[in-house]
């Protein structure tokens, strides 16, 4: 049942990403961290485990997205090299920083990134551009915040790293084929950061986790999220992006609120 439960999370994380192009992570935490809490996992580190073990699927998963959008010549791969060591360096802060973070602050942080992304959706996108956020100052900047924020909510970076690069004046497939490049190392470094500074009081013994990472989850994940997400992307093609957009937006809205009524 412990892992039928983690394959349904693929099946719904993986449609998400393929129907809207975003990370499973907004999907992925929230449902980890209800399963976690209904299997009686300590409860001062069961956000701490579902951000960590999202981050271990979306590096796994990560790869034949990045193979594809390499195919098609929308990785601009020196966009990438820029960025990389900025946004690794800021995952594994930003997993230091969880870890000493108590819960209740952990599932706040998560439920305003929520809430602002559900805002955001409503929003109309700014036309607003300037070729110099590539420069490495900016850049650097810029990867430091996105790879801390995506390590302590869970999520690959496409969602802060796709604005950045189309408000530096990159077309939006180029932005959403390097993001994506980019979800792989963030994902990478903020897992290992996951397991080098779990506390000792979190480690178990039960030969399943290692650090904060827990991998049957990890595994049930994977299974159905590489299989549903190009039915999303499928699905996409068929309904209105705006509608679907809309939709999602609520979702994270009741995920906003069941994290501040947690």
């Amino acid at each position: 049942m412990e892992l039928l439960g983690f394959a349904f999370v693929g099946i719904f994380a993986g449609t998400i990403a393929g129907l809207l192009g975003l990370g499973g992570g907004l999907i992925i935490v929230p449902i980890l961290v209800w399963l976690f809490a209904r299997q009686g996992m300590p409860e001062a580190f069961i956000i701490h485990m579902a951000v960590a073990t999202s981050l271990i699927t979306i590096m796994a998963t990560s790869i034949s997205s990045i193979m594809a959008h390499h195919r098609y010549g929308n990785v601009i791969w020196p966009d990438v090299g820029k960025l990389l060591p900025s946004l690794m360096l800021g995952a594994l802060a930003g997993a230091l920083l969880a870890i000493n973070l108590s819960a209740a602050i952990m599932q706040i942080v998560f439920a305003c990134f929520a809430l602002l992304m559900a805002v955001k959706m409503w929003l109309p996108s700014l036309n607003i551009t300037n070729k110099h956020l590539l420069n490495w100052l900016p850049s650097s900047m810029y990867g430091l915040f996105a790879g801390a924020l995506s390590a302590l909510v869970g999520i690959g970076g496409g969602t802060l790293v796709v604005p950045y690069l189309v408000t530096a004046s990159r077309a939006i497939q180029q932005a959403v084929g390097t993001a994506a490049a980019c979800g792989f190392p963030i994902a990478f470094a903020g897992g290992i950061g996951f397991i080098m500074f779990a506390p000792v009081s979190a480690l178990s013994d039960t030969g399943w986790e290692t650090g904060l990472i827990y991998w049957p989850a990890v595994w049930g994940i994977i299974s159905t999220s590489v299989l549903f997400a190009p039915l999303g992307a499928k699905l996409a093609k068929q309904l209105p992006p705006f509608v679907l957009k809309r939709v999602f937006s609520v979702v994270l809205f009741y995920v906003a609120v069941y994290f501040f009524l947690r």
